[in-house]
């Protein structure tokens, strides 16, 4: 029986599954990630509309914190696709080799294509950006290494840099700033040229290597498998309830605070807390099983997402950025020169007057998200018919 393989989250057909079952598992893993994606254009819509991230009304604080889903999701998910891909391939050492390959060509697409397309602007010498995917690369890069653990250790690996996450500040301020920022303290780097490094190393690593842990689950067959992510996604999700509301509960609250349910969602991102994984990863694990039954068109656009998730990221930044310019001229008359500053991380402040409306900034974000499903689809096609090697790495 044939073995298919998609990209950037390495999803595959797991051994000795076949037909029906084998189509179902594929879709919701594809699913899962294609929502990840679609939530995380969301936010890049919101670095041009000038809203800020999070804030006081229930609409600019959930138009942020719905997308909060989408680095853990990516990350985690391509762990699970490593360990899936692992058992298609039955070498480590092809593994560990294309672990490498990949991650190496995330960095490099990081500092040169998403650069430019973050910013429209070549002023390398004072400003280059460490962002989600040069994280992504790095952890595959390090993955390479740990896929030789035993399964057992992994999971417990990526679980203690979660959890034991902190030991990593004082950690990182005795090593030279230029590896303890990109480790866990993250801000700003200089090694020739500036960094503004905005996703540091751990927990991400541990995200991904418990993710590549999780990859064993899914191999399952079905009823055991769904029983087990919904076992884990809710325990995960009423653990991060209780213990985010006993902060809350026992920290006092500023006479200006938000209600209470804002604090407890209100976790940090960067470095991402336990907390903030907890809360994002729980949800996640308990929506795969009802994935599996997903049906119709809506699934299916979500799935060539999911398919293509590295395709997809590489097109949607520019795009969401060239529609930034236009809404700008629609409005405006003219292209506002703050839209080639140093998105996302360090662009000048929000001009006067600029700030779109949520109803905007959700509009530009549909007309994105359609755009972007043709080529997608084309793209999908494309690699299912195989032919150039690099399809493998985009």
């Amino acid at each position: 029986m044939g073995v298919m393989t998609h990209d950037a989250a390495f999803t595959t057909y797991a051994p000795g599954e076949v037909g029906r079952e084998k189509r179902e598992r594929i879709a919701s893993l594809d699913i899962t990630r294609g929502i990840v994606m679609v939530l995380m254009a969301i936010d890049h819509v919101r670095v041009y509309a000038g809203v800020p991230a999070g804030g006081p009304t229930p609409g600019v604080f959930f138009t942020r914190w719905v997308t909060h889903f989408s680095a853990p999701g990516f990350a985690f998910l391509a762990g699970t696709g490593a360990f899936l891909l692992g058992q298609k391939l039955a070498d480590k050492r092809a593994l560990a080799r294309y672990l490498v390959e990949r991650g190496a060509i995330l960095i490099l697409l990081e500092l040169t294509f998403l650069r430019l397309a973050w910013t429209f602007n070549v002023d390398f010498a004072h400003y280059n950006l460490a962002g989600v995917i040069w994280m992504l690369g790095w952890c595959m890069i390090l993955m390479a290494g740990i896929i030789w653990l035993p399964l057992t250790a992994i999971a417990v690996l990526g679980l203690a840099l979660i959890v034991g996450q902190a030991v990593f500040t004082p950690i990182g301020n005795m090593l030279p700033a230029a590896i303890g920022n990109f480790l866990y303290l993250g801000g700003e780097v200089h090694l020739g040229l500036p960094f503004a490094v905005l996703y540091v190393i751990v927990p991400w690593i541990g995200v991904m290597a418990t993710g590549y842990a999780f990859g064993t689950i899914m191999t399952f067959e079905a009823e055991r498998r769904r029983k087990l992510c919904l076992r884990l996604g809710i325990s995960t999700t009423a653990l991060f309830v209780v213990v985010a509301g006993v902060v809350v509960a026992t920290q006092p609250a500023r006479p200006d605070a938000p209600p209470a349910i804002l604090r407890m969602l209100n976790q940090r991102k960067y470095p991402a807390s336990p907390l903030f994984l907890m809360m994002t990863l729980g949800p996640i694990l308990t929506f795969l099983p009802f994935a599996e039954r997903m049906r119709g068109r809506i699934a299916s656009i979500l799935a060539t997402f999911g398919r293509v998730p590295m395709f997809y990221y590489l097109l949607h930044i520019p795009l969401i950025h060239a529609s930034a310019l236009v809404v700008s001229l629609i409005r405006t008359g003219r292209i506002d020169p703050w839209l080639f500053g140093n998105h996302p991380m360090a662009p000048p402040p929000v001009p006067d007057g600029y700030r779109w409306s949520l109803g905007l900034l959700y509009l530009v974000f549909a007309i994105v998200i359609a755009s972007l499903y043709w080529p997608c689809r084309w793209y999908a096609n494309l690699k299912a018919r195989g032919g150039s090697r690099l399809l493998r790495y985009i």
